[in-house]
């Protein structure tokens, strides 16, 4: 298969032969695009720039909107750069986004420092910062909100950077990357910045058709080399034999092989005496620290997976003694801590177990995962970034977010847990935990270290470390906020225009056109068929329709018959009692020709109930309803001894030579129903011999091309179903969004009502929930605490089922949660009507840490009853306040927006008032 960069060369041949978008060959008359302003611009780094960044910098500087796809750490933010320092050439402003405030901050701080803080400004939702500078950092969805909004801030603006673009694909948030690339102006030059897609080209193509010409810019060279290795015991062995990566090192085969022989010899339980410590190969984690550092391959990010788990390691290092720093990095790293905590009380501290926290940091480890306290892992991001610490261990958010490369990726496991099940890891998933290995500059090599486990497969990792096909799928929906958003600004058909041409529907078309292809196909063959049935006598496919009428009939019977005696049986078995002797199925090996039943076993499964039964030659068997043709009936009964065992040998003796003197009986099995009796199939069967090509003396060959014909009919027509689903269906959606707001008055034609007015300032998930439960006063005449606890509910989801139910405030806070439910359920019936997918149920998990809080209890109980990491309760904090800064500014209640202002200011406080930038 060939790779994204072979296809990217293929496109950009055929764009170059249609004179379509197809590089500059220097000659451009303006003076930035191979002249002074590009030349200027590389020397202000301290390293060459590599071909890719120079192509995507001089399509920049044609005017071009560019797509850049390269690796993690290749150096694509060096595009995003340039695009700044056009704009401030040119006195104009550059907007740069990223999908998390983290990175968000972190781009800012970098930005301040290569810029100044009075041309750098930062809009994340927490924090507005300098927001009418040149250059201003913010997230995806607050560009989106702006451009809804009409903001002033959107004037001379010249550059939009959407860093980590494939964020697109993510399910939940993805829609925001299309509406902004729709939306800009068109006077807005893009710059996409993209993780390395095998469908960059379509990508580039669909950007090329909203936002105009478009520059594609594909690589796949690592700067940094990267070698994949497995860590077994304390040695590391190479993944790959050979330098072209396709044959897996021999020694690993080998020692796959040995495991799974011993595996098959012992059986799955250790030996006695065994120890069920940790199993043979599997390297401890601080075997694999001390293995590292010995080797000189760290810093490093060490993956496991699992908040636990993180946790879990930091412990075990710290009671092992591991130390990676010496005294100068230990008091560096104390002062930049205590710096970094001063807003801390020191019961927050306390609490968040600040002690371990700064023991591990000064040894040159620490855990990070998004159950860690924000300003905790800040601290870890910025002391590794620094060369402090040595060793982080991570869960995969960590490869989504900030910028932290490393000379070695340690990865503990090829599975992960994703909230349902254990799932192996994909190509794509390892290409993006990897990608942190080596650091440009700095690394001769990087290193992707994965660790032995019972069972490994070496294969499978080479699979993954050689597969490079990674389709970037768009996520894109209408929701409500977007459209009563687009038909204010534009009108319902001019909307629904503009949705149909989103990447989803750009995808969804390109898709039909496979789809139709195959249609024409088929349609052709289906005609051949046709004309090979053809009989002299009459019309075959009539007469083959009647033929696949009576089949089906009887297949239909044959069913009915099936499930009728099923359920019999398994009422025969229910009523069974110990004693019943019975004639058993089978015979031979499995059972002997009677059987007594010794207990009645309770229900499993879709067999329902399984008596225990004694065979004849005194074997002990359950048996199910699958188990027997007919219903199994009594044909003696046998009084069991009192304290009958079935483990007793000479009671299973005895009970069996009693069952051996019953007369087993003779009648036979009941006849089933006959198909004849059956006035449907009489008819067909009649039909069938009247018809005139029952007598061909071809009848049969034709039917073979009458059959070839129907199952191909029957594909074509799954065929035309998949192309009119896909044809029009973002438009399809969109319409039926439209018809619910209409039912229920948010939108008149092409105006959009008060109502609907107020739903185009709620940007959430639930939006709908939103505007109605403000239309519906569900949240009116509530404290700060009470009105926290009920819009919490909208916003909240837990990472596991609940347990007990939670816990819920008393009085007004219950009802209006109580409302806000039945509000959801009847959404949900409303959209089930209007052929929508229905809402998600809201989540009542983090009503009673929202109303605690806000109503000023300390952290440490807080966190105690909700039985939430510092990470997730801060993080849920901030959703909550983003969401009732919506509220207060789309209310048209004055006490209602002063009651969510004030809450926000209850919410703000302690651990979740420390930010990024303090």
């Amino acid at each position: 298969m060939s790779s994204p960069a072979d296809r990217y060369a293929d496109w950009r041949r055929r764009q170059q032969d249609g004179d379509a978008g197809a590089p500059s060959d220097g000659s451009s008359d303006d003076p930035r695009s191979r002249g002074s302003f590009l030349e200027k611009f590389r020397h202000g780094y301290g390293f060459g720039l590599d071909p890719f960044q120079v192509a995507a910098c001089q399509a920049l500087a044609e005017g071009k909107s560019v797509l850049v796809a390269a690796p993690t750490g290749s150096g694509k933010t060096v595009v995003g750069e340039f695009a700044i320092e056009l704009a401030l050439n040119a006195e104009r402003k550059c907007f740069y986004t990223t999908p998390i405030k983290a990175l968000s901050n972190q781009k800012y701080r970098d930005l301040v420092d290569r810029h100044g803080e009075s041309n750098v400004g930062l809009l994340t939702g927490d924090n507005t910062i300098n927001g009418e500078a040149p250059i201003v950092v913010m997230t995806t969805e607050v560009l989106r909100n702006m451009l809804y909004a009409g903001s002033s801030t959107l004037v001379d603006l010249a550059f939009v950077v959407m860093d980590e673009v494939h964020y697109l694909a993510d399910r939940f948030r993805g829609a925001v990357w299309e509406e902004v690339i729709i939306h800009l102006p068109d006077s807005v030059t893009l710059v996409a910045l993209s993780a390395t897609v095998s469908n960059a080209e379509e990508f580039g193509a669909w950007i090329e058709t909203v936002r105009g010409e478009t520059e594609v810019v594909v690589s796949e060279h690592r700067p940094v080399p990267l070698w994949q290795s497995v860590m077994a015991g304390r040695q590391l062995f190479d993944l790959f034999a050979d330098d072209e990566h396709r044959r897996v090192h021999p020694d690993l085969q080998r020692m796959a092989r040995d495991e799974e022989r011993l595996r098959r010899l012992r059986g799955h339980r250790p030996r006695r005496g065994e120890r069920r410590g940790r199993p043979p190969g599997v390297p401890s984690r601080r075997d694999v620290v001390e293995t590292l550092r010995h080797r000189d391959m760290l810093p490093a990010i060490y993956f496991v997976f699992s908040r636990a788990g993180c946790d879990a390691a930091v412990q075990q290092l710290l009671q092992s003694g591991v130390r990676l720093t010496d005294a100068d990095n230990r008091e560096e790293i104390r002062q930049v801590v205590e710096d970094r905590t001063v807003h801390l009380t020191d019961d927050d501290l306390k609490v968040l177990e600040y002690g371990d926290f700064l023991d591990g940091l000064e040894r040159g480890f620490a855990a990070h995962h998004a159950g860690l306290l924000p300003a905790f892992k800040e601290i870890v991001e910025d002391l590794f970034a620094r060369g402090l610490i040595m060793c982080v261990f991570a869960t995969e958010t960590l490869a989504l977010g900030v910028n932290m490369p490393a000379r070695t990726v340690v990865i503990e496991r090829l599975s992960k847990w994703n909230g349902e099940a254990h799932v192996e890891m994909t190509a794509a998933e390892y290409t993006q935990l990897t990608g942190r290995a080596g650091r440009r500059g700095i690394d001769v090599e990087g290193d992707a270290v994965v660790l032995w486990q019972p069972g490994f497969e070496p294969q499978q990792l080479a699979g993954l470390a050689s597969t490079r096909t990674y389709p970037l799928r768009s996520s894109f929906r209408p929701t409500y906020n977007m459209a009563v958003n687009l038909v204010r600004q534009m009108g319902r058909h001019t909307s629904r225009e503009v949705l149909e041409t989103s990447f989803a529907q750009f995808q969804a078309d390109r898709a039909v056109v496979g789809l139709a292809r195959q249609l024409r196909k088929n349609e052709e063959a289906l005609a051949g068929y046709e004309e090979a049935m053809t009989c002299h006598l009459g019309d075959f496919v009539e007469y083959a329709s009647l033929r696949r009428a009576l089949s089906d009939r009887e297949k239909q019977l044959a069913r009915d018959d099936s499930a009728s005696r099923r359920a019999l049986v398994a009422r025969a078995l229910e009523e069974l009692r110990p004693g019943d002797v019975v004639a058993l199925p089978g015979g031979g090996r499995r059972s002997g020709r009677l059987g007594v039943v010794i207990e009645r076993s309770g229900r499993s499964g879709f067999d329902g109930v399984r008596p225990v039964v004694l065979t004849e030659d005194r074997q002990v068997r359950k048996f199910a309803a699958s188990d027997f043709v007919d219903p199994p009936e009594p044909v003696e009964r046998l009084t069991l001894p009192r304290g009958f065992r079935a483990k007793d040998v000479q009671a299973r003796r005895a009970l069996a030579g009693r069952l051996r003197d019953v007369e087993a009986p003779t009648h036979g099995r009941r006849s089933r129903r006959s198909s004849s009796d059956d006035e449907q199939i009489h008819n067909l069967r009649a039909q069938l011999k009247a018809h005139p090509c029952h007598r061909c003396p071809e009848r049969e060959d034709h039917a073979r091309w009458a059959e070839r014909w129907n199952r191909l009919r029957r594909e074509t027509q799954g065929l035309q179903r998949r192309v009119d689903d896909r044809t029009g269906s973002i438009a399809r959606t969109f319409d039926r969004v439209v018809g619910l707001l209409d039912a229920i008055g948010y939108l008149d034609g092409d105006t959009v009502t008060q109502d609907g007015a107020r739903l185009t300032r709620l940007y959430t998930e639930m939006d709908l929930v939103a505007a109605e439960s403000l239309r519906l006063g569900i949240w009116k005449g509530l404290t700060p605490a009470e009105l926290a606890s009920a819009v919490s509910v909208l916003v909240y989801e837990a990472r596991r089922e609940p347990g007990a139910p939670p816990k819920l405030p008393g009085g007004a806070g219950r009802t209006a949660i109580e409302n806000t439910l039945n509000l959801a359920d009847d959404l949900s019936l409303l959209e089930r009507d209007h052929r929508l997918s229905a809402i998600r149920e809201p989540d009542q998990g983090f009503a009673w840490a929202a109303f605690r809080w806000a109503s000023g209890h300390r952290l440490e109980p807080v966190l105690h009853e909700s039985e939430l990491a510092a990470g997730d309760f801060v993080r849920w904090c901030k959703q909550l306040i983003d969401l009732l800064l919506h509220v207060a500014a789309a209310s048209d209640d004055d006490d209602l927006a002063n009651t969510a202002r004030t809450a926000i200011g209850s919410l703000r406080r302690g651990v979740v008032a420390v930010t990024a930038t303090d």
